[in-house]
């Protein structure tokens, strides 16, 4: 009996440390750990970063983390499956920065958020370089795009030599300085402007009310980009990061089917779209949007282009009335854009977007002459997850009574970058399709 218990334990296999229960043993501060439920683990070990609350089924650990500190996130068996940065308020309980594999492959980042910013930002550096950013002709563009990039929360946009830096995770304010610091070393960076997602950080737990959010009080009011050979001024403080570099392909798309043509640009912001027809050759285009700060920076636009102030026009006008009393006047045009701003910011309202998206889309078809085309957009992510985006616009085809046939379909451009393990970070939809 004593031989065969012997042999039974001489057979099992030996118990074998991680190298994160390896690296977390010699931890002077000792860290938390996050134990997930059994069958929750695997969405997580496949790189999703968002641990929700509803996965987690206990945390060992005492005092409890708080919200900033590094933990440990296990299995149902207590195995790490990686690490990440907790929050006590939030519905995401724990941003997951780096996985079990990651670690045995470069342990130097294991627990360190300092090491893993440096290496991730500069991994993030390396792909805009591969993929020609910034250049000659470009020097507005995304560096970090949050989860697509490995740094949930975290989005850094590059105009010039300023970096825009929108922070919507309470561990990025807790890191504030280290990311600072990573983005300075980056040679021709001389600016930063620290932006605050208010609300999405209130979700987190922090109340910045009274933040400006601004980083330099001092910086100009404009500042000069150049997008495909195209200038632009933008400000700093405008809508976003100042800038929507996610359209810049789709922008230039738009410059390569423009000759010739009578273009309308609804919900135009500065002008991204318009410039790039009457750059491409269209003989007359208009840019119509509510915001005046915004068509101030599309005026300057045509200035900064030299461009001819008979071809290109910006007017101030509701989206919905305008397209109504050009119905009216039975105008139209070759080609239409309408690229309104987020009207689905939750997927609770994605219904009654899906009605103001559809009302919008109809009215813009009624102005797109027949044979001519339409290029239409959601930055809604709600809506492009649902996939109710096309069917919508069927629906709105119906309404104008025309007929739309689908020529191209694209999303956001390649240095904003979709981690596939979580689709949430898919946002723009980009449709382009000729009314009959």
């Amino acid at each position: 009996m004593v031989a065969t218990r012997l042999m039974k334990s001489l057979s099992l296999p030996p118990t074998t440390t991680t190298i994160l229960q390896e690296i977390a043993s010699n931890h002077h501060n000792g860290l938390a750990k996050v134990v997930l439920k059994k069958g929750k683990t695997q969405l997580f070990r496949d790189g999703s970063p968002m641990v929700y609350s509803r996965a987690v089924d206990r945390i060992i650990g005492r005092p409890p983390p708080k919200t900033g500190d590094v933990v440990m996130v296990a299995d149902g068996t207590e195995k790490p499956i990686g690490w990440g940065l907790y929050n006590s308020v939030s519905m995401f309980c724990v941003r997951l920065m780096q996985l079990e594999e990651e670690a045995t492959r470069d342990p130097s980042c294991a627990f360190n958020m300092e090491k893993l910013l440096e290496t991730r930002i500069d991994v993030a550096i390396e792909l805009r370089r591969n993929l020609g950013l910034p250049s000659t002709s470009t020097n507005a563009y995304r560096l970090v795009n949050s989860e697509g990039d490995r740094l949930s929360g975290l989005i850094i946009d590059v105009f010039g030599d300023l970096a825009v830096i929108a922070s919507s995770a309470a561990w990025v304010e807790k890191y504030k300085p280290q990311v600072e610091a990573c983005i300075s070393r980056i040679d021709e960076i001389n600016h930063i402007n620290w932006r605050q997602s208010v609300e999405m950080l209130k979700e987190e737990g922090l109340d910045l009310t009274d933040s400006k959010g601004m980083h330099l009080p001092t910086l100009q009011k404009r500042i000069k980009v150049i997008e495909n050979g195209i200038s632009y001024a933008i400000s700093p403080d405008g809508q976003k990061t100042g800038f929507y570099a996610d359209q810049r392909e789709n922008r230039n798309f738009i410059s390569t089917i423009s000759e010739g043509q009578r273009v309308l640009d609804m919900c135009c912001y500065s002008g991204g779209f318009a410039l790039n027809a009457v750059c491409g050759g269209a003989v007359n285009v208009t840019g119509v949007d509510t915001s005046m700060p915004a068509l101030e920076l599309a005026n300057e636009n045509i200035v900064l282009n030299n461009l001819d102030p008979g071809k290109i026009s910006f007017l101030r006008r509701d989206a919905t009335e305008f397209m109504k009393d050009a119905i009216a006047r039975n105008e139209s045009w070759d080609m239409v854009i309408l690229d309104p701003p987020k009207l689905a910011p939750r997927r609770k309202v994605l219904q009654n977007a899906s009605g103001m998206y559809r009302n919008l889309n109809s009215l813009a078809m009624q102005l797109t002459r027949r044979g001519g085309l339409l290029m239409t957009c959601s930055c809604s992510g709600a809506m492009t997850q649902s996939g109710m985006f096309l069917r919508i616009l069927q629906g709105a085809a119906s309404m104008a009574g025309r007929k739309i046939t689908l020529l191209r379909e694209a999303g956001a451009a390649c240095d904003h970058p979709i981690d596939p393990s979580y689709p949430e970070g898919a946002y723009l939809s980009n449709m382009l399709f000729r009314v009959l």
